[in-house]
């Protein structure tokens, strides 16, 4: 019969969000570009583009969504669902990697330079040192240290999300907002989530706190400079994070999850594990090992 499908793969439609979500980033980082240069009307450019990525993002999982209902996820279209998520976190690596290239670099070949009240100056006879002489640090066995527990914790909770979904069963009969969970859920999956959730958000906030007491500020040295960066990525990827599992919860209220169909929660458990692994090593290498024998703020 003509047009019949006899394959496993599922052949896309025509759709505009690829062009649209191009045209909305190109609008995004022109507008960013032209806000930082403090030309006219950059800032609604890129607050413009910014919705229009986030209107793309959200138009084009919900179509992502409507697919798995529909059946066109079949295991093979699953499987290189699972390929393209590995190959994201991936690129991820890669991303954080530029970030600790730049602080072993920074550490490793330090230039003679010394800090006072936020001012950076090259003395004849400074002595290369990292931090730069003068400069209190962050006590990473503080706010740091207490951040590392609270995502490793989370690691538990979205894992043992994960097993509940794949080895849940329902224990009775729910009514209410309960009902709606999907067969194979159970209160551990929509527990683990909430839990998981709770302390992605606390992490946040503490970093918040933590930023807004920090003794240097960003720009004032490579040392300010490069942990900015590198613990402000990994805040914003921990914000997207927490987005992703947000979204997975209200699914999961929904019943969009099985034990056999849940690629979603799968992606967003992946995700986690890596921004919690990511953390470790910023923890151990920018906090611990980038500060040894600098003075602490507040110590």
């Amino acid at each position: 019969m003509a047009g019949a499908k006899n394959h496993d793969y599922h052949i896309l439609p025509p759709s505009a969000w690829p062009i649209i979500g191009s045209f909305s980033a190109l609008g995004m980082a022109s507008g960013g570009i032209m806000w930082m240069h403090e030309a006219a009307g950059g800032g609604w450019l890129f607050l413009a583009g910014l919705a229009g990525v986030l209107f793309t993002m959200y138009c084009w999982w919900a179509d992502v969504v409507r697919e798995a209902h529909a059946g066109d996820h079949t295991p093979v279209v699953q499987l290189h669902l699972r390929y393209g998520m590995i190959l994201f976190i991936a690129s991820e690596v890669m991303f954080f990697l530029g970030w600790f290239w730049a602080f072993f670099d920074y550490t490793l070949f330090p230039v003679p330079v010394e800090y006072a009240e936020g001012v950076v100056s090259v003395a004849a006879d400074a002595v290369a040192s990292w931090p730069p002489k003068g400069m209190e640090v962050i006590n990473a066995f503080e706010f740091p240290l207490l951040n590392t527990f609270i995502l490793l914790l989370s690691g538990t909770t979205i894992t043992w999300a994960h097993h509940a979904l794949i080895h849940g069963e329902r224990g009775g009969e729910k009514t209410g907002i309960w009902g709606l969970i999907g067969v194979g859920n159970r209160d551990g999956v929509l527990k683990g989530l909430w839990l998981t959730i709770l302390l992605g958000l606390l992490f946040s906030s503490i970093q918040a706190y933590e930023y807004a007491h920090a003794p240097f500020d960003f720009g004032k040295s490579n040392y300010s400079s490069a942990f900015y960066m590198a613990t402000g990525f990994h805040g914003f990827h921990v914000a997207v994070g927490t987005i992703f599992l947000i979204v997975n919860l209200v699914r999961a209220y929904r019943g969009h999850f099985t034990p056999r169909q849940h690629f979603g929660f799968e992606a967003a458990a992946w995700y986690w594990h890596f921004v919690d692994v990511v953390w470790l090593f910023l923890f151990v290498v920018v906090y611990v090992w980038g500060g040894w024998g600098a003075p602490t703020h507040g110590g």
